[in-house]
């Protein structure tokens, strides 16, 4: 079980439940072309937007396999809403998680993601107590890829026309890291 104590605090970020007074920076997420560019989906409404803010609102603990943990990643200095994250519990039996995380472009590039990740890493090695976190991306995303690559985890593999996004098939890579693998960073 996780229930983490909020807010978590980096150095230059909060992260934090989210909730439905977050809806415009979280639709301005994800409404933005290059937000969605990768994902199953195209630009959310404002009404798709807030149904998935309010089902991401609820997710706050990890009680069972199965829930994922969502927060809002905020800027200290201004209290923005710059983007959300998450922990998946896929399995209790085999120890693994799953991490995502979206941040809007116009704070890519500034190291906010790899800042926010690390807490989830943190989180599903140190206080969940899980053996092997994974996280998952369109081979063309090479920011992901790379985010990934320098939190340190490493590709695990490179699944050829796995997936059709968009009415296209696309490849997909998966990163993984090992709780020992964590420990030893």
């Amino acid at each position: 079980m996780l229930q983490p104590t909020y807010p978590i605090k980096t150095p230059r970020l909060i992260l934090r439940p989210l909730t439905r007074n977050d809806i415009t920076a979280f639709h301005a997420l994800y409404a933005h072309p290059e937000v969605v560019r990768f994902l199953y989906w195209e630009p959310h409404g404002r009404a798709q937007s807030l149904e998935l803010l309010t089902k991401k609102a609820e997710h706050t603990s990890l009680t069972q396999p199965g829930q994922t943990l969502s927060m809002g990643v905020e800027l200290v200095d201004t209290g923005e809403l710059i983007g959300e994250l998450s922990l998946g519990w896929t399995s209790a039996e085999h120890g693994t998680g799953e991490l995502t995380i979206v941040l809007h472009p116009r704070h890519h590039g500034k190291g906010y993601a790899a800042e926010a990740a690390i807490e989830i890493l943190r989180l599903g090695f140190d206080e969940l107590k899980l053996h092997r976190i994974f996280g998952r991306c369109d081979a063309r995303n090479i920011a992901s890829a790379s985010l990934m690559e320098g939190l340190g985890m490493r590709r695990e593999a490179h699944l050829r026309e796995n997936e059709r996004v968009k009415g296209q098939w696309v490849d997909e890579l998966v990163y993984a890291m090992l709780d020992t693998e964590w420990q030893k960073g």
